[in-house]
């Protein structure tokens, strides 16, 4: 059964993953670092595409939530680990 704590397991399970990929050795090569579209610090347009869009996205969650999600990945595995 789908419950509440399944959506937030698979959630941070998916922002783990984006925050993980490596601009290097992984996005550049299919197209989708910062330094294929230019400057990587401005915001997206309303004429901006979809992959323009989505790579400020990856870079966003890769900055920002890089603290918050030690934090939360930190408390999950102790929840886990003395309630299982």
């Amino acid at each position: 059964m789908l419950g509440l704590g399944t959506i937030l397991y698979t959630t941070l399970l998916f922002i783990n993953a984006i925050a993980i990929l490596n601009e290097e050795r992984f996005l550049s090569k299919v197209g989708w670092s910062t330094n294929s579209r230019g400057n990587g610090f401005d915001y997206p347009s309303n004429e901006a595409s979809v992959k323009q869009r989505l790579v400020h996205l990856i870079s966003a969650v890769r900055v920002l939530l890089r603290i918050p999600l030690i934090v939360i990945n930190t408390v999950v595995i102790i929840y886990e680990l003395l309630l299982g």
